[in-house]
């Protein structure tokens, strides 16, 4: 079956849009050739800086043909409903209807029958749309096409396009369609520099072949293995090693199409300031990786970058002008480091009575006052030295004004602990300066030390404490100011460090106000969190259901022996009977329109199996809250497995829909105490199964 190849150059599309175009193409082209009754058997789709292109393999050469049958009205209808019917089914005259015998008669049928196109001819169609509306986050218009009214928007200047189709045995056909003035050919270009005359093509393979002998690499995944071999083997022929960044190597795969890899080197002395400023130095500004010494991990002098052409002079140039940057800016950032060193922290702390955090909750200064408040309060609990805490949350947002940070934000806190420890900071204190945002996110670290412990979580409390307060509650998938993952923050702080925290009453004293919903927003994120941990979400649904479970590491604990005790056989049948318990007393409840709670009476118990169950209820009661007091979870869950006997006999043996009125109430009482005594553990009524 036929192929189509799909190639629209254009001027430089920026890395970041790069990946996303890709997909976009490919879903917009193949979901317009399913709804015209074009399956298709494969598509891939590449991208280069100048060029988004999209191979579609095994299209069928035409539709299949459509059979529709349009029902019509009955035989003997009035003239102008049978009017009706000709028209919307495109018919001459009724002659042309068939007729269709019904259990109530007879009725007109239209057979319509609509031979399918020929694909070169529907793609032609869908091509030009597909351009027209593509959804690039940022498009532009330009020349003199950009002040017609409907011109077309595209990211860059778009020059060309190549559009064939055709079976892989013959010559492709070019698709007949035109945007803008730039009709579809099969004529392309190879690199800008190296190879920009034009050249035919006719499908995927030769348009592969012909795009590597004119210096461009059409799969982005192989230009990423390309820069980074070869900048590995750079670095170990001068026995150093490159160090690994995942997101620069993509976004410099997608600024050259024929990678070119280089090493250059810089002054020596820059390697005075933190390895981190020279990093992001480099990496900012001029998109080039750092390089450390193999023996000892430290950086070294040197840096790889990546060209877009073979240099007649072997890129001795191109290096060359990487340095002078790369040499500028670095003596940039180390006069912003030195010039930070020259002013204490703490100094820098009235700035923020003139930075407003959020409108509503006051100034950077107010908030830091708030989190070292918070911190001292905290110490205590996480085994922190108050004082340090104090003095951690006090410095901890400083760093925000100085001037590294002011140019590389994504080291806040990393410079905090710098520039602490420059300042003869106690060691808990500087590191709590970084760690205070840890963690941020599912695969960062969590701060240990108690200072930083302390901070960290009175940080993301005030963050999502207050913005709770002000009613800016995460809605859907907004969550502008990430209070999801403070909770989720909040929450591995604690399990990990194993802290025992009652939280509403920290979150209600720091804002003296009740927060009833929040605790349902914590149990969402803690099932998301259990769940990746395999836990089942309904056991956490269960525990959080009792009255004042706001103690994490304690409900988690809850979880894990609920889940353990579900998994035996007394927990399986246990389980079995409080659902018929309760769906006995749901559906009488229902039924007669009243509650059936209160103890039942002693006297009435009429049958041993009563007597039994509901001695066993006493003790088992007892016995789970006593376990549960001393936070034996396990023994709690042991103490309700005695019920299961019981239960059982029970059922086998009691009727509790009996004529007498007193009894009935009396047995469906007892049912009751089933479930009242088993919320001694959890609630059973979350539990699924």
């Amino acid at each position: 079956m036929p192929d189509l190849l799909l190639e629209l150059f254009s001027e430089e599309i920026p890395a970041r849009m790069q990946a996303r175009a890709a997909d976009d193409l490919r879903k917009l082209v193949t979901d317009r050739l399913v709804d015209a009754g074009l399956a298709y058997e494969g598509a891939k789709a590449f991208v280069t800086p100048r060029r988004l292109t999209l191979a579609v393999q095994g299209v069928p050469v035409r539709q299949p043909d459509v059979r529709e049958e349009k029902k019509g009205p009955r035989v003997g209808a009035p003239d102008s409903a049978v009017a009706g019917f000709l028209k919307a089914a495109g018919l001459k005259s009724i002659k042309d209807a068939k007729v269709q015998p019904d259990k109530k008669g007879d009725f007109y049928i239209a057979v319509i029958e609509k031979p399918g196109r020929a694909a070169l001819d529907v793609i032609a169609e869908i091509l030009p749309e597909v351009i027209r509306t593509f959804p690039w986050p940022k498009s532009m218009r330009w020349g003199t096409q950009s002040k017609e009214p409907g011109a077309l928007n595209w990211v860059r200047p778009l020059h060309s396009i190549v559009a064939t189709f055709g079976p892989e045995t013959e010559e492709p056909d070019v698709v007949a369609f035109s945007v803008d003035g730039i009709t579809a050919s099969n004529e392309t270009r190879g690199h800008r520099f190296m190879s920009p005359k034009p050249f035919t093509v006719r499908r995927l393979a030769d348009y592969t072949q012909k795009l590597d002998k004119a210096k461009v690499v059409l799969d982005a995944a192989r230009r990423r293995d390309i820069i980074h071999t070869e900048a590995k083997q750079l670095a170990f022929a001068q026995g150093l090693e490159l160090v690994a960044d995942d997101g620069l190597l993509a976004e410099v795969a997608g600024l050259v199409e024929w990678p070119v890899v280089l090493m250059g080197a810089f002054d020596e002395g820059f390697l005075r300031i933190p390895e981190e400023v020279v990093r992001a130095t480099i990496r900012n500004n001029q998109k080039c990786f750092v390089l450390r010494d193999a023996a000892h991990a430290r950086l070294v002098d040197k840096f790889i970058l990546v060209a877009n052409i073979e240099a007649e002079d072997g890129g001795k140039a191109i290096v060359a002008g990487n340095e002078r940057v790369i040499r500028a800016r670095l003596a940039d950032a180390k006069f912003f480091y030195e010039t930070d060193l020259k002013m204490r922290l703490e100094d820098r702390m009235p700035k923020f009575k003139d930075i407003v955090f959020h409108e509503k909750l006051g100034t950077q200064w107010e908030r830091v006052e708030r989190i070292e408040l918070l911190a001292a309060e905290l110490a205590p609990l996480v085994g922190a030295d108050v004082g340090k805490a104090k003095r951690a949350a006090r410095l901890c947002k400083t760093d925000l004004l100085t001037e590294v940070v002011g140019e590389f934000p994504e080291l806040q806190g990393l410079m905090g602990k710098y520039y602490a420890e420059a300042q003869g900071e106690d060691e808990a204190v500087a590191h709590a300066c970084e760690d205070h945002y840890k963690p941020k996110g599912p695969d960062d670290l969590v701060p240990s030390d108690p200072v930083s412990v302390a901070v960290a979580l009175a940080d993301k409390i005030d963050t999502l404490v207050g913005f709770w307060a002000i009613d800016e509650k995460p809605t859907g998938s907004k969550d502008p100011y990430a209070l999801r993952r403070a909770a989720l923050g909040i929450i591995r702080i604690v399990l990990d460090n194993k802290l025992r925290l009652r939280l509403m009453p920290i979150f209600a004293a720091h804002h003296r106000r009740e927060f009833g919903d929040l605790l349902s927003f914590f149990a969402d994120r803690l099932k998301v969190q259990l769940r990746e941990q395999g836990a089942r979400h309904d056991l956490v649904d269960a525990v959080f259901a009792l009255d004042g479970q706001d103690d994490l590491w304690l409900i988690v604990r809850r979880v894990e022996a609920l889940g353990k005790f579900l998994d035996t056989e007394d927990g399986k049948n246990l389980l079995a009977g409080y659902k018929r318990a309760t769906n006995i007393i749901r559906i009488e409840e229902k039924k007669d329109g009243r509650e059936y709670i209160g103890a039942p009476d002693p006297k009435l118990y009429a049958q041993d199996e009563e007597k039994a169950l509901a001695k066993a209820i006493d003790i088992a009661r007892a016995e789970a809250e006593r376990a549960v007091a001393a936070e034996d979870f396990a023994g709690a869950m042991h103490a309700m497995a005695s019920l299961r006997p019981h239960v059982d006999a029970f059922f086998d043996k009691v009727t509790v829909n009996v004529e007498d009125k007193k009894l009935r109430e009396n047995r469906l009482k007892l049912l009751n105490e089933i479930r009242a005594a088993t919320r001694a553990v959890a609630d059973f009524s979350k539990i699924e199964g």
